[in-house]
Parts: structure tokens; sequence; C-alpha cells
């Protein structure tokens, strides 16, 4: 099943929420994403129907084994290119916006080519 970028963003920023609070709440991810707390109960309703999300009785917000699957693939993307597009001299700031942007569209075949030319890059320069 294709899952839509918004809810890419959510399952991202909600496991970034996790790795820095410990828990995910619906206020954090709004703050996060920059969006209204309405847009986040919609989309958690929409991931919790799917599966990728449980809610406690409080309204703490679990990822399940796919949404974490989904969360831990993006947010790794995101901080791979934003670290290769800062490599290259992107600003810090412009190459994070621009990895989100390009985390959602590029293929997986790509993104793994780009990973291995990263890769032999690193290896050349410890054998230097």
């Amino acid at each position: 099943m294709k899952i839509q970028k918004s809810s890419e963003d959510y399952l991202e920023a909600m496991l970034m929420m996790q790795e820095k609070h410990g828990f995910i709440r619906s206020t954090d991810v709004a703050e996060h994403l920059g969006v209204t707390k309405p847009s986040v109960s919609y989309a958690t309703k929409r991931l919790r129907e799917a599966g990728y999300i449980t809610m406690d009785r409080d309204g703490l917000i679990t990822l399940t084994g796919s949404g974490m699957e989904i969360a831990q693939r993006m947010y790794d993307r995101h901080k791979f290119l934003s670290q290769a597009l800062i490599s290259i001299g992107v600003s810090e700031r412009t190459a994070v916006e621009d990895a989100c942007k390009i985390e959602h569209d590029i293929s997986q075949e790509t993104f793994d080519a780009l990973q291995s030319i990263a890769e032999r890059e690193r290896e050349k320069g410890r054998r230097q």
C-alpha cells in the first residue's frame, strides 16, 4: 500500500518526538510540524485506522511495527540527505528543508546508490 507523503511526515515526526521526549503527544507533533491540533487529530485517526499507530486513554501515541518501519526509513533518509547536502556546501537550514522534500520522492534504488557513493568516499578517506 502506498502511503501519502503527509502520513510519512507525521510518522517521522512521531519518531522524532519519541526520541526527544521518550513519548509521543499530539501537541508536540503539531508544534514540530507547524500544524494545528485538529490537523493532527485528523491525521492520527487515519494513521490509527491504517494500523500505523495506537493511542492509549491518555492520548499517548505508540508507533506500531509497520508505523515504526516507515518512520525509521523516512528519518534515516532525512538524516542522510541533510548531511549529504551540507557536505557539498548547502546551508544547514536549506539542507534540512530540501532533504524533507527529497526524502519522499527519491526511489529506493537511487537512495541506495547515493549511500553507496558516500560509503566509498568514507572508505577512501580512511585509507588516505
